[in-house]
């Protein structure tokens, strides 16, 4: 390559250089001022998060993504790599406001990921752990509980074969056996959309008790999320359980 062919090419590479940098630089203002720019005017706001604006973030990150991926193709050999780590635009780390027991507590949660990163919820890694396993996830308590009292768990397992319109009434008679009063099946909106079921063994303070979600995961298949705790610990376990799904995110 001649002199002058070489300072041409070094010309046109420094300018698309620009370019592309600019277009990324639009692509992430847009994608911030979308999903971030709306503040919470109080602790309540945030608790009180608006589901529907929710509900785009995800498809909103991927567009975005794809987007971003062709931009850095131009340049980088990125572009795969970004989409690979989708994932690292939900911050690994927040501080949330959550009702326990009647008090507003300030919590700072990390995000984890489900087996087969299918899904992300936020922890409280003070309080509680994920045990990634070959077939479900389960989230307990990091300290093990005296021996007399039951479990705390959420399991979480995705089923990929069925729906859950066609699960829900197996997962009922699984329940039975173990709740006979089991609550009739509900269709439930917090804090996730699909259909819950609760039950109470007993009624004093180490009763079990099981609330258990059958959700869509988004294509032919189903969650299922599984939560024991026992009764006097419904306003702190089960709160907390409550709190961590609404932070549970399907992504691909």
């Amino acid at each position: 390559m001649n002199p002058i062919d070489k300072q041409a090419k070094e010309a046109l590479d420094i300018q698309t250089k620009k370019q592309t940098y600019g277009l990324q630089e639009e692509i992430w203002n847009s994608l911030e001022q979308e999903l971030f720019s709306e503040e919470p005017q109080s602790r309540g706001d945030v608790k009180k998060k608006n589901k529907n604006k929710k509900s785009r973030v995800i498809p909103i990150i991927l567009t975005a993504a794809a987007a971003l991926a062709i931009v850095f193709s131009l340049t980088t050999d990125t572009g795969m790599a970004f989409m690979k780590g989708i994932k690292d635009l939900f911050v690994p780390e927040k501080e949330i406001i959550q009702s326990i027991e009647g008090q507003d507590e300030e919590t700072d949660v990390h995000l984890n990921e489900g087996t087969n990163s299918d899904y992300v919820i936020y922890l409280d890694e003070t309080r509680y752990k994920m045990i990634n396993g070959e077939d479900s996830d389960t989230i307990t308590t990091i300290e093990p509980l005296p021996a007399q009292y039951p479990e705390v768990t959420m399991d979480i397992k995705q089923v990929a074969d069925e729906k859950p319109e066609d699960l829900v009434g197996k997962i009922e008679a699984e329940l039975k056996e173990d709740f006979p009063e089991l609550r009739a099946i509900e269709t439930v909106t917090e804090p996730i959309e699909g259909f819950w079921l609760h039950g109470v063994a007993g009624n004093d303070a180490k009763s079990k008790v099981v609330t258990a979600y059958v959700i869509s995961n988004g294509k032919e298949g189903s969650f299922v999320i599984t939560e024991h705790y026992f009764l006097e610990a419904a306003e702190g376990h089960g709160a907390r359980f409550h709190h961590m799904l609404e932070s549970f995110e399907i992504v691909e």
